[in-house]
């Protein structure tokens, strides 16, 4: 019997049709890209459990802003502040860069706790989760394969190279406090 059958999908559809919407083959991924691009895990663990290297956080930007158009997925307004964070996540000992990462979280959803620990320390955002037993939920919005463009200088890989990416928001005591897009290049993790 054939391991597929016409029109099944092995992973769920919605994360199906997302990685499909942009023409990723699930298929010609390696099992540590399709797992990165469909966890709704702590990725900072999952980075380490496979790199064996611990990894830190390199703030590129983390600015308050207010917001230039609504923005429905995250239920608000055009005007709300928001913090716009971006960085990298990296290997400790390699300094090498393994995800670019950009963030919108709204912080009247967040408590002092979290909010002193994203701007004081260099903690990963999960770790942050995790340290705090903060309750999440999250959910996958869209991947997609795009052009490193000025990215490719954080990776050593040329602009047109692709980084593969996921958009997925937390939740948070049932309100949505963060959507974050996470970006790798297409050539890491092969080898798996």
């Amino acid at each position: 019997m054939s391991r597929l059958i016409a029109n099944e999908h092995l992973m769920r559809d919605d994360l199906q049709e997302s990685l499909e919407r942009h023409h990723i083959n699930p298929a010609t991924l390696s099992t540590f890209q399709r797992i990165l691009l469909t966890t709704d895990g702590t990725l900072t663990d999952i980075l380490e459990a496979y790199l064996f290297e611990q990894i830190q956080v390199f703030k590129l930007s983390q600015n308050l802003i207010p917001i230039p158009e609504s923005l429905p997925a995250m239920e608000l307004a055009e005007g709300t502040e928001v913090i716009d964070r971006r960085i990298l996540l990296q290997g400790r000992i390699s300094h090498k860069n393994y995800i670019y990462a950009e963030s919108i979280l709204v912080p009247e959803r967040l408590d002092d706790n979290f909010r002193h620990e994203l701007f004081k320390t260099k903690t990963p955002i999960g770790k942050i989760w995790l340290e705090q037993k903060v309750e999440t939920f999250k959910e996958i919005l869209d991947s997609a394969k795009e052009p490193a463009h000025s990215l490719a200088e954080y990776f050593n890989i040329e602009p047109n190279d692709n980084l593969l990416s996921r958009t997925y928001r937390v939740f948070s005591k049932g309100k949505p406090v963060m959507m974050i897009t996470e970006k790798f290049p297409e050539r890491y993790f092969l080898n798996s």
